[in-house]
């Protein structure tokens, strides 16, 4: 169901908002079951060796990575952190870009792991689902400066208001951290926000009164705004008939002399 303009007469306001509803849960039920598929994964982490699946700077098995590295995490805390930013940022993103999320999600995946492959040291591993959850935020962000209607700008201020911490933790800041995956997945966000910003139609948005009198104003015709000769303008008052002729009366007053100093 695309939205339609206020204005039209097949708009159904309870229908648009019953729609929105079901967007916003079902986006937020696919966030809830890949946080749960990141608890599973990392609650069987102890019994194999998970080292083949993480992204293992240029090396050609490390390429793995690519596939399996956001699944894997390194503690409880790590994978807490980044089921928390999966649940706002995706859902948030899913809810308003629908299109474009889906279409990104892969790029955000690859790029982030492309990331810690190509500037990551040899011999470390790198894992976890923080690159994907910095692609989330920099795909909303990115959506709201290029599309810049009223949900892309609210969506890009919700994001930046959660994670805005995400743009300084691109860059090294802190050991044990990779902040190559972080900036592979940034990267890939902003291209994606670029490539698909055209993905979702833009919302509707009601005009006032007071702009579609603007609006008529500025594309009347030329001669609308001219004022009409006088002939032409009626005459709202005319004197009767007996009142033609007539130029008005003098009334006279008698001239006043000398005032007398006494009185």
């Amino acid at each position: 169901m695309e939205p339609l303009h206020p204005d039209d007469p097949a708009f159904d306001a309870r229908a648009q908002r019953g729609h929105d509803r079901r967007r916003l849960l079902r986006t937020l039920n696919l966030s809830l079951a890949f946080v749960l598929l990141l608890v599973l994964v990392y609650s069987a982490q102890s019994g194999f060796d998970w080292r083949p699946l993480a992204v293992s700077p240029h090396k050609l098995a490390g390429l793995a990575g690519l596939l399996f590295a956001p699944l894997l995490h390194g503690s409880v805390g790590h994978v807490a952190a980044n089921a928390v930013a999966l649940l706002i940022l995706g859902t948030l993103a899913g809810s308003v870009y629908p299109k474009a999320t889906l279409r990104a999600l892969p790029l955000l995946w690859l790029g982030s792991g492309m990331g810690a492959w190509l500037l990551g040291a040899t011999g470390s591993y790198h894992l976890g689902a923080s690159g994907v959850t910095h692609g989330l935020m920099f795909l909303v962000f990115g959506l709201g400066l290029l599309r810049r209607d009223r949900s892309a700008i609210a969506a890009g201020m919700i994001a930046f208001f959660f994670y805005g911490s995400m743009l300084l933790t691109v860059l090294p800041h802190a050991p044990g951290i990779s902040w190559q995956s972080h900036l592979g997945g940034a990267l890939a966000g902003l291209l994606s926000a670029w490539w698909f910003r055209r993905s979702d139609p833009p919302l509707p948005r009601k005009k006032y009164s007071w702009e579609e009198e603007e609006d008529a104003a500025l594309y009347a015709p030329d001669d609308e705004l001219e004022p009409p000769p006088p002939g032409e303008v009626p005459v709202l008052w005319q004197r009767g008939d007996r009142m033609q002729d007539d130029r008005g009366v003098v009334l006279r007053f008698p001239s006043r002399g000398p005032r007398d100093p006494g009185t």
